[in-house]
């Protein structure tokens, strides 16, 4: 049986909505580990059924470094403004702008599979996916880039 704190510690952690997260921990038993899993895997199925909605909007997310050194920035698409005014959408795009200013991606490719910094159990692409699921609209990253002092 399940207990409303199940639910809204994965709520919490995934942001998907509560009757996702409570079909996941249904299907799964109960087990935190296999509903995160579902929701991934159903994450990666939405992706695939929005790939061909036009992207319209989006946010263009920024990290500096404390230093001032080195910086990113990322062009993070969505399909509205709506969405691409989200400050959750906003924050997650800070989110990769930090990854890339630490991983240093060379192309779009390798940064889709790169394990994210702040949680390397996922990679970008995966929580590209988790934030398709979230947000309910086609998300891609668009351009990015690394700016440093370095001569």
């Amino acid at each position: 049986m399940l207990n409303t704190d199940q639910i809204k510690a994965l709520r919490e952690e995934t942001s998907i909505s509560v009757a996702e997260c409570k079909k996941a921990l249904e299907e799964a038993g109960g087990d935190m580990d296999k509903a995160r899993a579902l929701l991934r895997e159903r994450g990666a199925v939405m992706a695939s059924k929005k790939a061909d909605r036009a992207l319209g909007a989006g946010t263009v997310g920024s990290y500096l470094h404390a230093n001032g050194a080195m910086g990113a920035l990322v062009v993070l698409h969505s399909e509205t403004d709506f969405v691409g005014g989200n400050p959750e959408f906003k924050a997650f795009a800070a989110d990769l702008a930090m990854h890339v200013a630490a991983m240093m991606p060379p192309n779009r490719e390798e940064f889709l599979g790169q394990p994210f910094v702040k949680d390397p159990s996922q990679t970008i692409d995966q929580l590209i996916q988790g934030a398709v699921q979230k947000f309910g609209e086609r998300i891609e990253i668009g351009q990015f880039t690394r700016l440093d002092l370095t001569v």
